[in-house]
């Protein structure tokens, strides 16, 4: 399918159940989720804070719907604007400053997968990133998503992390 097969707009603090609900089923695809209870508690752990940082411009959200049926939200990606400290460009010279783009919650329901859906809000979701001046995208990808990450260019990087 083309791009204009589908539409992709902001979510608004309207979408928050529909940004949870697709990060629960993110967290269940990767096994991440032992049961229901499980599944729930992070359902009712992330709707007020995701509400919160939508509110707050923090977090920034991107849903897709088949062309002409905006009401059926089949995929969703974020991105949070973590706040850093100043550091070092990458090359070395320079200061990079302000929030470092952290991508997250990207998921497209079952039945739309393998059509340019998550190719289509990582492009936007990229394209923000970069016209308002993000130096470093980062994600945690999932074995599914990865390739599409790595096409974008995407690379492992140097981070570690204590259990």
């Amino acid at each position: 399918m083309s791009d204009s097969a589908f539409t992709v707009r902001a979510a608004t603090t309207a979408d928050t159940q529909a940004v949870v609900r697709h990060r629960v089923e993110m967290f269940r695809d990767m096994g991440r989720l032992k049961d229901e209870a499980a599944a729930e508690a992070v359902r009712a752990a992330s709707e007020g804070v995701i509400r919160e940082w939508l509110e707050a411009g923090s977090y920034l959200g991107w849903l897709a719907s088949p062309a002409g049926r905006s009401a059926e939200i089949i995929g969703g990606a974020g991105l949070l604007l973590r706040p850093m400290l100043p550091r070092p460009g990458l090359d070395g010279t320079g200061v990079v400053r302000g929030p470092e783009a952290y991508v997250m919650n990207v998921y497209v329901e079952r039945m739309w997968r393998r059509q340019g859906v998550a190719a289509l809000l990582m492009e936007r979701v990229v394209a923000y990133a970069r016209d308002t001046g993000r130096k470093v995208i980062s994600l945690h990808a999932s074995d599914e998503g990865r390739p599409l990450y790595v096409r974008m260019g995407f690379v492992p990087t140097n981070e570690m992390r204590l259990r």
